[in-house]
């Protein structure tokens, strides 16, 4: 009896080991299933199509130019049709040129997002433009906060704007998947934490109080790793993580800041 009860336990123990691991694969393998949703190409009355060639994919961006030297590149979340935030950025910032990024495999642009290839890309759309402005500012919103520290430290930037930001994805992971060793698993990290020492630029942090998706410790732990001169928090009030489409409160303060 004693012996029949140990197979079973050991049985048991096993199953939930091998369950375990197969969970550990599974997360591992569809991980990029989990952090990309690719949005569809759609057409635009309120810009024009910028087609930049880069390394294994053509992005197409979204353009509203203005004369003078100002401009502004967004990056978006990481199901964010880009094109929806045309008119109420064009509203808000009339005196800047805007460029809307569709990550490879979004919105008409070719190619498989990877973090490499949304670091890589964000250059090539920098580059492209620099001839053309003098002064340029990064607004990165969610996923696109990761995409849009890298730059700010690989490049020089007039001003950075983080929406909703984090310290990681892989962090912020952690915090969704408390059981599974998320470090061992996740490879696009988007580890905005260890370029704030490279970030220069003057940085406005915009954080949605009622934020379901990114912890705020995350964006609390990120801000804290910023000189206090340099950073600018604002925190807005009621609003959850997509931020009800565009609230007229962080459209403001974007404006705003970008005034100074």
């Amino acid at each position: 009896m004693k012996g029949t009860v140990k197979r079973i336990v050991t049985t048991a123990l096993l199953a939930a080991i091998i369950g375990y691991a197969a969970l550990c694969v599974y997360l591992h393998v569809a991980q990029r299933s989990l952090i990309y949703f690719p949005t569809p190409e759609t057409a635009s009355a309120d810009a024009a199509a910028l087609h930049i060639q880069t390394a294994g994919a053509v992005l197409k961006v979204w353009q509203v130019l203005r004369p003078g030297p100002d401009a502004v590149i967004y990056f978006g979340g990481n199901a964010d049709d880009v094109g929806a935030h045309i008119v109420p950025f064009s509203r808000a910032l009339p005196d800047h040129s805007l460029y809307f990024v569709n990550y490879r495999g979004y919105g008409g642009s070719t190619g498989t997002p990877t973090e490499a290839a949304l670091f890589a890309d964000a250059l090539s759309v920098y580059d492209h433009i620099r001839p053309n402005h003098s002064r340029i500012a990064i607004v990165g919103r969610s996923l696109g906060s990761g995409v849009a520290a890298y730059l700010a430290a690989e490049r020089p930037i007039d001003k950075l704007v983080l929406v909703t930001p984090y310290d990681s994805i892989a962090r912020v992971a952690q915090s969704h998947y408390r059981w599974f060793p998320v470090f061992l698993i996740v490879t696009d990290r988007f580890d905005s934490l260890s370029r704030v020492p490279r970030i220069s630029a003057p940085t406005l942090v915009l954080i949605a109080e009622v934020d379901e998706v990114i912890p705020r410790a995350r964006t609390d732990a990120l801000v804290a790793a910023f000189p206090p001169a340099q950073v600018r928090v604002k925190i807005l009030p009621g609003v959850s993580h997509n931020l009800e489409d565009e609230t007229r409160s962080y459209l403001d303060a974007i404006r705003d800041f970008l005034a100074i």
